[in-house]
């Protein structure tokens, strides 16, 4: 069965939750997780997996979640993963620790996009789905909110020991995420009183001694201004040595950045750098959008009015090398580059693509990319244009000087290759893909 990836779809912010509680590893495993399988079946509104990874994929069944386990146990722990295979994808891990280390219970889930959680109901079905879990794992601290924005934000507790956060709780209160469960040691050091009259949507103490706290009805609309005053008036609340006014100037600026920009690339290059964009980090796309949109790249400079004469002794031999150094490319790269075997445009931008993201300028030795590298690209660029555009090669014994005609201009496919791979700025400057339009529109 095909699961659903985040990838398979256009990046979007998604819902992120994490969730870590004791678990009790000497009783039998199926009784201690039934109530946890429960509450998420019961609560699951509209993403709830149907799928359980162990060794191999099964259809999801409280037996196919035992099974999975039985599989993926260890000496120190087993997890388990759970998917959809339908609309919205869900990727959701089961971790259970097993002494030395702490018995803990972990749940880490992503769906999206995160407007699943824009309608009030729903969201609080999840609410009472942690709820239902933390009365049956009591947590030191859970957390669900905007992945984007607690990317802006920074990992809080970033740099903590795991084992040491797990058994200690957490010493502060760094963010106050949509919905969080306080665990009663960080809840004594806030100050009970204090952390039950929070101003937030829902403020709940748990017999445990923990809180649940719900800064607004739904998660989706975290950025709006109503919804961040509300956080920054809860944040200021639970750590009075912060004011207002900064948190709140703190929470605006994270939504100005999130604030959705209209892409306006470069036409030409219009699949190239929407490609570029979605690499980015969630929290710095919109940011890279404004950048790209900005984006113009230099008209292609690498050609000539009149061909320099071919100053070879065997054209021939010379045409058969630069054969040879094409093939040579395709080589290296069909696995990772597939469509370059048909030698089209859209290949041309998948290669682009692919020394962008692989930053290949840059980590790899110099004299690899010099002598064999831009050499092999400025013969498969070259020989495109001779298949694909009608040119003709004007072979020279200085690499970069040799031309492929195309009507009146002669160009320079060498001497653009080696420009391309100087660093990972100029595979976008000095594009393959630009390189061929423009020759194309000197095509008699």
């Amino acid at each position: 069965m095909k699961v659903l990836d985040f990838h398979d779809f256009n990046p979007e912010d998604r819902f992120e939750f994490s969730f870590s509680g004791a678990f009790n590893y000497q009783a039998d495993h199926q009784e201690e997780l039934a109530p946890f399988l429960q509450a998420l079946e019961a609560h699951a509104d509209g993403w709830m997996p149907d799928v359980a990874s162990g060794k191999r994929q099964r259809k999801y069944t409280r037996a196919a979640v035992w099974k999975a386990l039985e599989e993926k146990r260890g000496e120190k722990s087993a997890s388990i993963g759970l998917y959809r295979t339908e609309w919205p994808p869900v990727d959701m891990t089961l971790r259970l620790s097993f002494p030395p280390r702490t018995p803990c219970l972990r749940v880490s889930l992503g769906v999206q996009p995160l407007s699943m959680f824009s309608e009030v109901e729903r969201c609080r079905s999840f609410t009472e789905m942690v709820r239902a879990w933390a009365l049956r794992h009591p947590v030191s601290y859970a957390s669900a909110h905007s992945m984007a924005d607690d990317e802006l934000a920074g990992a809080p507790y970033y740099g903590r020991d795991e084992e040491i956060s797990l058994r200690d709780g957490f010493d502060r209160i760094y963010e106050v995420c949509w919905l969080n469960v306080f665990g009663p040691k960080l809840v004594e050091t806030v100050g009970r009183e204090r952390m039950l009259s929070t101003p937030a949507h829902r403020v709940e103490e748990l017999p445990d001694g923990s809180v649940l706290l719900v800064l607004w009805p739904t998660a989706a609309d975290f950025a709006s201004d109503e919804s961040r005053v509300a956080q920054a008036r809860a944040h200021a609340h639970l750590r009075p040595d912060l004011a207002f006014d900064t948190i709140l100037r703190t929470l605006r600026e994270r939504s100005a950045a999130l604030a959705p920009v209209e892409p306006n690339f470069h036409p030409e290059l219009a699949p190239l750098l929407s490609r570029v964009v979605d690499r980015a980090p969630m929290h710095e796309r919109q940011r890279k959008i404004a950048e790209i949109n900005a984006f113009r790249p230099p008209e292609p400079e690498e050609w000539l009015p009149v061909a320099l004469p071919s100053n070879v002794e065997n054209p021939e031999r010379v045409l058969s090398d630069y054969g040879d150094l094409a093939e040579s490319l395709v080589a290296a790269l069909h696995t990772k580059v597939p469509s370059i075997f048909e030698a089209t445009p859209e290949s041309l931008t998948d290669l682009d693509f692919y020394f962008w993201r692989e930053n290949f300028p840059e980590r790899y030795e110099r004299d690899l990319i010099d002598e064999h590298t831009a050499p092999a690209l400025g013969a498969f660029l070259g020989g495109m244009l001779v298949r694909r555009l009608g040119g003709t090669w004007v072979p020279r014994q200085k690499l970069e000087e040799s031309q492929v005609r195309v009507g009146k201009r002669v160009w320079l496919p060498f001497l653009r290759a080696r420009r391309y791979m100087q660093s990972r700025e100029s595979l976008l400057e000095y594009s393959l893909t630009q390189f061929f339009l423009a020759v194309e529109q000197y095509r008699p």
